[in-house]
């Protein structure tokens, strides 16, 4: 696969699938610009060789064509401020307009696109509207790592119509930092897989129980496990259909040698709310009606020896219900472990969704060694399935 450095875009269009899936408040402004600062560093590349920019990007999920809350014209203005160019926009991602605009873009210029996902075509892999969409550049580059999963029209199908394609930096970055925790990981290897449920992760859990030394659980999915060892969760969360799931990978980790972590206590609440009324709890004996929504504070200093004391790193999912406040003291207590063994001269890869969110909350950004753009993508490139997006590069 060719890397954007393979190129010189001088005097080219360059047709980028980015990822600007941005979220915007009540007033259309970009709340977290994470994804657009990601980007910059490709697109920078290519107007210093003298070459322009189509970006392209969908935006929300749209349901039946255009609506004003998806529309990417609403970071036009961020955008011409972060290049120092004035960002032309064309209100329709194919068509005349896009094509007369493209067309005409001079070296330096940036043009974005209309919202992709306005059309249904983009979502269903359709050819032709991949076709249109081809036809306003010269080379095309897949930056989008967070869609890279999807074998949508603009990450893969469209590369069947450049004889020229490459990755951008993003997508490079992603892909390298995924072979450092896959292939060439310093021992000790930890783990940590936190979020609801156990369902969600099987497959990475189960790919993992072959490289990790240590695999620490927490978040909602921990409680299956002790529902699965006998223990009293009380109105914990609990996937009841993946309890025998739980005990054979309990019995997995015993036959590699890996040491599972579970948490010990629990901060318990007497309802799903900020401001219940909460206990600690060790997790074998919550009482009825109470709820384990953070992990406790035994559980975060055996958690965080083992993570200081490793010297490869992944973490995927957050340890408690970390949007409330009052649960969030888990996955903070995590996230300064991590820091501390990067400190320390460990690899530590974050793996997008809530976990990048947090470490990005609380500043530990630059922290850590690095922070996924894309959850969905990054699990399943880690499991070993093919993404179509990188596929459609390689061939």
């Amino acid at each position: 696969m060719k890397t954007i450095d393979s190129y010189n875009f001088s005097e080219k269009r360059a047709l980028i699938r980015v990822d600007f899936n941005v979220p915007l408040d009540g007033s259309f402004h970009i709340t977290d610009d994470t994804r657009i600062k990601a980007a910059v560093p490709s697109i920078q590349k290519i107007l210093n060789d003298g070459g322009a920019v189509i970006l392209m990007s969908h935006l929300g999920r749209p349901k039946n064509g255009p609506e004003e809350k998806f529309s990417l014209k609403h970071l036009v203005d961020h955008l011409s401020n972060v290049f120092s160019v004035t960002v032309k926009f064309a209100g329709d991602c194919i068509g005349q307009e896009a094509v007369d605009l493209a067309n005409n873009l001079k070296p330096g210029e940036i043009l974005l696109l209309e919202n992709l996902r306005f059309y249904k075509e983009e979502t269903k892999g359709d050819v032709s509207f991949a076709e249109k969409l081809s036809v306003l550049g010269d080379i095309y580059v897949n930056d989008a790592f967070g869609t890279a999963h999807r074998a949508h029209a603009s990450t893969s199908i469209i590369a069947q119509f450049f004889q020229d394609k490459a990755c951008g930096y993003v997508m490079q970055a992603e892909l390298e930092n995924a072979q450092k925790v896959l292939a060439g990981a310093q021992k000790p290897f930890t783990a940590i897989m936190g979020g609801a449920k156990i369902s969600d992760k099987i497959l990475i859990i189960e790919k993992l129980l072959d490289k990790v030394d240590n695999l620490i659980i927490g978040g909602g999915m921990s409680y299956t496990f002790f529902k699965a060892m006998g223990g009293n969760i009380g109105a914990s969360l609990v996937e009841e259909d993946k309890l025998d799931l739980a005990k054979e990978l309990i019995q997995k980790a015993k036959e590699k040698n890996v040491d599972l972590q579970l948490p010990i206590d629990s901060i318990t609440a007497d309802a799903f709310d900020n401001n219940a009324s909460t206990q600690i709890a060790n997790n074998h004996a919550i009482q009825e009606g109470w709820m384990g929504l953070d992990i406790g504070p035994e559980a975060r200093e055996v958690f965080a020896q083992t993570i200081e004391n490793s010297k490869t790193i992944l973490w995927n999912g957050p340890m408690g219900v970390f949007e409330m406040s009052n649960f969030a003291g888990g996955t903070i207590r995590i996230a300064e472990a991590v820091v501390n063994a990067t400190k320390k001269g460990g690899f530590s890869l974050i793996g997008g969704g809530d976990s990048a969110a947090a470490v990005n909350n609380l500043g530990y950004g630059e922290d850590v060694s690095y922070v996924s753009t894309g959850g969905g993508a990054l699990l399943e490139y880690m499991e070993g399935k093919e993404l179509p997006g990188v596929k459609a590069l390689e061939e």
